[in-house]
């Protein structure tokens, strides 16, 4: 069985990923295969700067991450032409990584991914956990963690698919806006649900 995890950003994501390890369930990050699938050398990466302008790249040829950033923000049509060349290329790869991680013989395994439902990689796993957090939490973390002012804060959390949205399209919710010792209760929680779910008994 396989987990997606998702979340707006700065919900935790990642956190939640490292809560699920402690109880043994192996996880692959699509932002990691997405800085695969881009590095220097990788035909995606020659093909982003024939596309959309070298200025999106480096002095030493790999890619500028800022500019890129900038850029898919202002422009929706150079957004859609970098998902174009990029998601299929992370989506084959995942495919790779996933099952690598169900041949080590889990219960169940992780793909924690911040577009999972925007990049259709939703079609590739059996149920969807949602990360939620209140959107005044989310823009005062974001704020924190990336260094940007409010203002940023808000137009990044506005720029993504909806809270709403993401709760509707949830097999299952887990709220991270209060301690590590609640966040760890959910998690323990889901994964007894997820065991049970594939005939084993909850880890002692």
């Amino acid at each position: 069985m396989i987990i997606g995890v998702t979340g707006g950003i700065a919900s935790g994501k990642s956190t939640v990923a490292r809560a699920f390890s402690s109880q043994g369930i192996p996880w692959v990050d699509a932002d990691e295969v997405a800085r695969e699938v881009v590095a220097p050398g990788e035909p995606a990466l020659d093909e982003i700067a024939e596309q959309l302008g070298r200025e999106v790249l480096a002095p030493d040829g790999s890619l500028n991450r800022r500019a890129l950033r900038e850029l898919v923000f202002a422009d929706p049509e150079a957004r859609e032409q970098l998902e174009r060349i990029t998601h299929p290329r992370i989506r084959e790869r995942l495919v790779v990584h996933l099952e690598r991680l169900q041949a080590q013989g889990a219960p169940y395994v992780l793909l924690v991914s911040p577009l999972l439902f925007e990049s259709g990689q939703d079609a590739m796993v059996d149920r969807c956990l949602v990360i939620d957090v209140p959107e005044p939490t989310q823009i005062a973390r974001t704020a924190a963690r990336d260094g940007v002012d409010e203002a940023q804060a808000r137009a990044i959390v506005a720029a993504q698919m909806s809270r709403e949205e993401r709760l509707a399209r949830a097999d299952d919710v887990i709220d991270n806006s209060a301690d590590e010792a609640d966040l760890a209760a959910q998690v323990a929680e889901l994964d007894r649900q997820y065991r049970q779910a594939v005939g084993l008994p909850p880890e002692s």
